[in-house]
């Protein structure tokens, strides 16, 4: 459920948090419409005035997450690494 317009502190708290480049993935959407899969990962494109992070989905979606309402969390180092084909390195 919406809870309103972010202002400009929380939305920059959100850029902060999720800056271009950052590896998500996603527990749960609110979508009843385009909802996507549990699970699917994603790529951190841009945060833009609404608070709303626009990704790069890895299934090729281009629905907008929205911190109030999807769930969804970064993901760690070694999952990172794993997807990259780097599971022995140290980080």
């Amino acid at each position: 459920m919406t809870q309103g317009f972010l202002n400009r502190n929380q939305v920059e708290s959100i850029r902060q948090l999720y800056p271009p480049g950052t590896r998500i993935t996603l527990n749960r959407m609110s979508d009843p419409y385009s909802p996507v899969e549990p699970g699917t990962r994603r790529t951190v494109r841009y945060v833009d005035d609404a608070g709303q992070i626009g990704v790069a989905w890895d299934n090729g979606r281009s629905l907008s997450l929205i911190p109030q309402e999807d769930s969804f969390r970064k993901l760690t180092p070694q999952e990172i690494a794993r997807e990259q084909g780097m599971e022995g390195m140290k980080l």
